[in-house]
């Protein structure tokens, strides 16, 4: 099918809710996509972070046919196999004891403030519940995860928000204690704000802040569903902090490309969920799972250290061109400032060109598949170059 009714058939049925760019790829190997008319695209997306293995790896893709060739789908009133192995290796590889899987990076943030929330509950009784975030941080598109989310953005038009959030200026502690009272049960943190500009925490303030949430017995949750499974050259981005939170959430790239959520929970609050307090009809999906395990099975030390060279190179070709004021970020998650022009004028013009990129907020924003190739990175970054400068 051609991109003009490809088009024609999305704008006609589609709620209206997604700005996109003019392209449509059909097919991609690695980190190259190509539309049904040939055009090539090189891949700095990842499908906002998902595509932690490129398109069409081999091995995942024979782990989810293989699965979905035997069982697609049991619920989980029933046990299976590929999700037992799944919470397996992710609670031994991660450090944590428990799992819960679940569909999207909002479903496991939500489940995270469930199990804060009846922590507290179970230990201090009613009236402890409230839940810190940080000023400019972003944790999902449900009601409650919007209430959540720093950014006064996305609190237009669905009013009432559910009640029991405060928010407190990042990388400053005296804000965090200000807003920290005896109605507090947790306190949100990304190690790197994503949606917020590729804006990393301060080392010594999360140090800090863990310290002192500590003492009050207040919950420390690590929102790293884009941070996580390799994308920074680490496991995790905890890692980088020496701070290893209460709870963790995870999703884009753990599904290599099929929707899965994980809320891992340490041995503090690893038993607070019990029968009937929580549940998901599509989560811990065997075949997602499959996929899931073979990522897994991928993020060996070597390949991170893979990771960590390839964002060192990915960052020094950025500051190589002109018009880039300065790169922030870990690994392969990177954000670009531009000195001149608009991001999102920028991004557009590299679509046009072959070349797919994000932004965030005034930045560019990149995020390619954790097996992007160092010819696969020149190639993007000759458009990105052609594109800022003659921009």
């Amino acid at each position: 099918m051609d991109f003009e009714t490809i088009k024609a058939k999305a704008d006609k049925y589609f709620m209206a809710t997604y700005g996109r760019f003019n392209a449509a790829p059909e097919k991609g190997k690695s980190a190259t996509l190509t539309d049904s008319e040939g055009k090539k695209y090189i891949d700095f997306t990842s499908g906002i972070g998902v595509n932690s293995l490129g398109y069409a790896d081999a091995a995942w893709v024979d782990a989810v046919a293989g699965q979905a060739a035997k069982l697609q789908h049991i619920s989980n009133l029933y046990y299976n196999e590929p999700s037992a192995l799944l919470a397996e290796k992710l609670c031994e590889m991660a450090g944590f004891e428990k799992v819960l899987f679940c569909n999207s990076g909002a479903e496991a943030n939500e489940c995270a403030i469930k199990i804060a929330r009846k922590y507290s509950f179970d230990h201090y009784g009613e009236g402890r519940g409230k839940v810190i975030t940080l000023v400019n941080s972003f944790h999902g598109r449900t009601m409650a995860t919007l209430a959540a989310t720093g950014q006064d953005v996305f609190h237009n038009y669905f009013f009432p928000f559910p009640e029991g959030f405060a928010y407190a200026e990042a990388n400053n502690l005296e804000a965090l204690k200000e807003a920290v009272d005896d109605t507090v049960c947790a306190v949100v943190m990304e190690p790197i704000q994503g949606e917020g500009g590729v804006m990393p925490l301060d080392k010594e303030y999360v140090k800090a802040a863990a310290e002192f949430l500590a003492e009050k017995d207040i919950l420390l949750i690590f929102d790293e569903v884009q941070t996580g499974v390799g994308r920074t050259g680490k496991l995790y981005a905890w890692e980088h902090f020496g701070v290893k939170p209460d709870i963790l959430t995870s999703a884009k790239g753990l599904g290599g490309g099929l929707p899965i959520g994980a809320c891992l929970a340490g041995e503090k609050c690893a038993n607070v969920l019990t029968k009937g307090t929580h549940g998901t009809t599509f989560g811990a999906n065997p075949v997602v799972c499959a996929g899931a395990l073979q990522v897994l099975e991928r993020l060996t030390p070597e390949f991170l250290t893979k990771v960590r060279a390839k964002g060192e190179y990915f960052k020094s070709q950025l500051l190589k061109i002109d018009g880039i004021k300065s790169v922030r970020g870990e690994g392969l998650m990177l954000g670009a400032e531009l000195e001149n022009g608009t991001a999102a004028d920028v991004a557009a013009k590299c679509v046009e060109k072959g070349l797919l990129v994000l932004t965030a907020k005034t930045l560019l924003r990149f995020l390619p598949p954790l097996v992007i190739t160092y010819d696969e990175i020149d190639e993007g970054m000759e458009i990105l170059k052609s594109v800022i400068e003659n921009n």
